[in-house]
């Protein structure tokens, strides 16, 4: 499988001349950290789906009551966040380490200014511990053999892998399932697999129009339906309510209010797949 991959050190320095999907979703979550480049992309986008901000902000909810769920219900304590993002209100660590001060969570991104903004997802409780990992899952391998996750994580032990987000950037080409598979392979039976993805189920047109807006800026895009989402869940079991519209995972597993959308207005299907 692994030759599928690409093996490329992501990149360093910062281009804010070319819109990135990481600071595309800072501007829709009212972020700081975002250009001129990524506001366009964000507003074109926004033309076809006025509601996008709402369902970024759901999509950020239901991260929380993953975690919420993962660390309170399942009893997991160590978390493998890929496709970080930048920093923002209730991040894994966060929210996972208020309900166990003793959790452990590596992130990983290959965008340039999450690097640059890493120490803000350092602020570890003293009994736990964070790490960042400058990479790239289109080569899975390179964060799995990063020192920086055997120094974090024990691999003997369960762990959740969370792809909230991340996995629409994925053509079928890339071999999304391949991916998955190495990372889940990886960790022991019980671990958890979080993945939430947009979806063209709801809207065919208007999804169609996001994909043409964020392939015209040069960033990949692939909305899956529910069954094509369903398959990245292979090797796990889902667990209740199953695979589901982002805003109805769940939705009591919040302490906070979180936004009021209908259950067919936040155009991503979300999920946690256990692994027997």
């Amino acid at each position: 499988m692994s030759d599928n991959y690409i093996s490329t050190q992501p990149p360093t320095e910062i281009d804010i001349t070319i819109a990135h999907e990481a600071r595309v979703y800072d501007y829709w979550l009212g972020g700081k950290d975002n250009y001129p480049a990524d506001r366009a992309l964000g507003d074109a986008i926004a033309e076809h789906i006025p509601t996008i901000k709402t369902m970024a902000r759901a999509n950020r909810a239901f991260l929380t009551r993953a975690v919420r769920y993962l660390v309170g219900e399942a009893g997991i304590t160590q978390f493998l966040d890929i496709g970080t993002g930048i920093p923002t209100a209730g991040n894994t660590h966060e929210v996972a380490q208020h309900l166990d001060p003793a959790a452990r969570i590596v992130y990983v991104d290959k965008d340039p200014i999450v690097l640059a903004h890493a120490r803000a997802l350092m602020t570890s409780t003293p009994q736990g511990r964070t790490r960042f990992i400058h990479a790239d899952v289109h080569d899975p391998r390179s964060i799995l053999d990063h020192p920086a996750l055997a120094e974090t994580l024990d691999l003997t032990e369960p762990v959740a892998i969370m792809l909230v987000a991340i996995m629409m950037y994925f053509r079928d080409s890339d071999h999304p399932q391949n991916i998955i598979g190495t990372l889940l392979d990886a960790v022991p039976s019980g671990s958890h697999l979080v993945i939430t993805h947009p979806t063209a189920d709801f809207d065919a047109d208007a999804m169609a129009a996001v994909t043409a807006a964020a392939e015209a800026s040069g960033i990949a895009f692939h909305p899956r339906s529910h069954a094509d989402t369903a398959t990245l869940f292979a090797g796990t079991t889902l667990v209740d309510p199953g695979l589901v519209p982002v805003a109805t995972w769940r939705p009591g597993l919040t302490d906070r209010p979180t936004p009021v959308i209908n259950a067919d207005s936040a155009w991503y299907w979300a999920g946690i797949g256990h692994k027997p």
